[in-house]
């Protein structure tokens, strides 16, 4: 999947990122070799202090921006890349909000589709829109031929707080995306069709990304405790086999499963009893990433390596 976002993204696509989220940092630098596979040529990763990044959507996120950034420097430096200075930045997904806008009726005009929009945005962010930086992608019309919209939203104040930690490091940050994009360009990319979930478990629940031909079919931000996990994913796996039933659509073919605290074969064995699949969740390897040790956990670098992969898509 193209990156959807305007303000967000400026048009160039650097090959290396910075990938963030509560306790953990990880850069890469990535490489194309032969074959559509990608390489990574330099990559880092560090334990944080869980107080330097609070992630979250109404709050700032970095109480000790000097102390962030210092940590970010001797990260670059351990992975020899203090030199670099145009970024892409996965940022933890509580602090970035997505939803699919559809809407109910057709518009009869361009500016009466602006003000259904702006309706839409207020009531699904509750916030004021002059407080946020937003970017919209027009995607495919539903089955029911209704307008549909992917929209991602930021507090600006947020943003602007990262981004002052870059600027103070000489960093050009031209893409600031959450972490789910970043991760599903390794399932929307090299030609990819048909059905994909991507699953991405994170301290407070998971983001779940159903993709039809490499377009967002389905979003869910799950708020859950940990042994709630499963039984919210087979609320989703559900959802998506009934708004299947009776469009002649393929069922899933891919799944991409990323976070330690969930269970991988369990999520294959929920997927497959209820849709009547026979699929695992992919691999690295599976996606044309050679990783050069089993020291660079794939869950870590996912986001901010695919990322680096739009330099060349």
């Amino acid at each position: 999947m193209l990156n959807p976002l305007s303000k967000l993204v400026a048009p160039w696509y650097p090959t290396s990122a910075l990938g963030l989220e509560s306790g953990l940092a990880s850069l890469v630098q990535v490489e194309r070799g032969r074959g559509n596979v990608c390489r990574l040529r330099r990559a880092a990763s560090v334990t944080l202090d869980k107080s330097l990044i609070r992630p979250g959507f109404d709050e700032p996120n970095l109480p000790n921006p000097a102390e962030f950034a210092s940590v970010l420097n001797d990260l670059a430096a351990s992975a020899g890349m203090l030199k670099q200075k145009r970024w892409s930045i996965a940022l933890p997904e509580a602090s970035v909000r997505t939803a699919i806008l559809t809407l109910e009726t057709t518009p009869g005009s361009a500016a009466e589709s602006e003000e259904i929009l702006t309706w839409k945005l207020e009531r699904t962010f509750g916030v004021p829109l002059g407080e946020l930086t937003i970017s919209k992608e027009h995607l495919r019309p539903d089955a029911q031929r209704r307008e549909r919209y992917l929209v991602i939203a930021a507090r600006t104040a947020v943003l602007q707080d990262y981004e002052a930690v870059f600027s103070s490091l000489g960093w050009r940050a031209g893409l600031l995306l959450p972490r789910h994009i970043g991760e599903s360009q390794w399932l929307t990319g090299n030609g990819s069709q048909g059905d994909a979930l991507l699953l991405s478990g994170s301290q407070d629940g998971f983001t779940a990304v159903v993709f039809r031909d490499k377009q967002p079919l389905i979003f869910r931000s799950v708020s859950c405790e940990r042994d709630e996990r499963v039984d919210e994913l087979y609320r989703l796996i559900l959802f998506y086999r009934d708004r299947r039933s009776g469009t002649g659509a393929e069922t899933l073919s891919r799944m991409l499963v990323l976070g330690a605290d969930f269970p991988k074969n369990r999520v294959a064995d929920i997927a497959n009893e209820t849709l009547g699949t026979d699929i695992r969740p992919l691999e690295a390897h599976d996606l044309g990433l050679e990783l050069p040790s089993r020291d660079i956990p794939f869950d870590s670098i996912a986001a901010p390596a695919g990322l680096a992969t739009l330099s060349w898509q």
